[in-house]
């Protein structure tokens, strides 16, 4: 499975409640959300692998404050990130019994006022867990869970990140979208040279471009760049080791709509225009859900399920999209959309012959390293 949860749009550490997105094993095995007990924010682990789908509250000491967040692990447990006075506390919550069992990690100082800390989505292993602090200057990734001795600073690396998308399987190849000079670009950090930072996605020299999702198995990306429009971000996609441009496809342009990829079908491993990816489109009348192949030129629309945590959601290999939803009668659900598969003899539209801008080659590739994406002028994007 591939899963995937998009963060809300706050990045600090306080507001009037806690984070509530839902966010999901990237096995797609178990969840975790912050659940309301009257006025008592509290952490709720979803197991999703099952027959059912079951909650367990696993409620503190006392009610979570403003700018708590939660992460599932691989083995069950649920990881609490708890700021105050210029620290984040981390520990694992994990059931005993009638109560919640915790065990103290440690904490990570941030006393500038000008750093804010958040977790990184949930690594591939479900064994580690991270976090990323943005200073003035620098963006530092931390391991929070884990590791042998408490949180273990991994990385530094220059400028303003956001962002966060994991491109293989073993948890060490991590994009972040790298604020410098005025632009954003993608960039890779190899969290197993040090934190070694290379680039990944440069289309233009003066366009935003960020990197929203990744899927290991078939090298398919998710971006969102203004290079086909300066000032105006839309969404495309490539292949990790191509040399083929971005694609900045019509299908995806929404007018007065917002559409945000949360999840893409996983075991594609040859074919990742086949690959499925779940959109939210949220509009002026509401929101519901979009499923979309690269093969395809069209977004096939589906209603959301009542009470659905919205943004999250995971795929099965066959091709089943899964949305946990919450309601007062079922408090912990999941919806399947059946999208149909991409048709056999589907296209998409041919590549431009290369251009001379882009007949450099990106930096060689190194063995288990992304592939940069090659840089694409704007006469060469494909939209289709």
């Amino acid at each position: 499975m591939r899963a995937c949860a998009i963060e809300s749009a706050a990045e600090s550490d306080s507001g009037d409640a806690p984070r509530t997105e839902c966010i999901i094993t990237a096995d797609g095995s178990y969840a975790a959300r912050l659940a309301l007990d009257g006025d008592c924010w509290f952490p709720e682990r979803w197991t999703l692998d099952g027959p059912e789908p079951y909650a367990v509250p696993l409620p503190g000491h006392q009610p979570e404050e403003p700018g708590t967040q939660v992460q599932p692990m691989g083995d069950g447990r649920v990881l609490v990130r708890r700021p105050t006075d210029g620290r984040h506390v981390f520990s694992l919550l994990y059931p005993t019994g009638p109560g919640t069992g915790e065990l103290l990690l440690g904490a990570v100082e941030c006393p500038d006022d000008g750093t804010r800390l958040r977790m990184l989505p949930p690594a591939p292993g479900g064994e580690r867990a991270y976090a990323l602090a943005v200073g003035r200057r620098s963006s530092t990734v931390w391991l929070v869970a884990g590791g042998a001795f408490g949180p273990e600073r991994l990385a530094q690396i220059p400028g303003r990140c956001s962002g966060g998308v994991w491109l293989d399987r073993e948890g060490r190849m991590l994009a972040l979208d790298r604020e410098s000079g005025g632009r954003t670009k993608a960039v890779v950090v190899d969290l197993g040279r040090d934190g070694e930072v290379s680039p990944l996605l440069q289309i233009t020299a003066d366009s935003d471009d960020r990197v929203l999702l990744a899927d290991p198995d078939s090298g398919l990306l998710l971006i969102r760049s203004d290079a086909p429009s300066p000032g105006r971000p839309r969404l495309g996609w490539g292949v990790l080791g191509s040399t083929l441009p971005v694609r900045f496809p019509e299908s995806l342009r929404m007018p007065d709509h917002e559409v945000t990829p949360f999840a893409i079908q996983p075991g594609q491993v040859l074919t990742p225009e086949s690959c499925g990816v779940a959109l939210r489109v949220d509009g002026p009348v509401g929101g519901w859900v979009g499923v979309w192949r690269p093969a395809e030129r069209t977004v096939r629309h589906f209603a959301a399920p009542e009470g659905w945590l919205a943004g999250a959601g995971v795929w099965t290999r066959e091709g089943e999209l899964r949305l946990p939803y919450a309601t007062a009668d079922v408090p912990c659900g999941v919806a399947r959309v059946e999208a149909p598969a991409a048709p056999v003899d589907a296209r998409t539209e041919p590549e431009p012959a290369p251009s001379a801008a882009r007949e450099t080659e990106p930096p060689g590739p190194v063995v288990t390293r992304p592939v940069p994406l090659q840089q694409a002028p704007l006469g060469g994007l494909v939209t289709n």
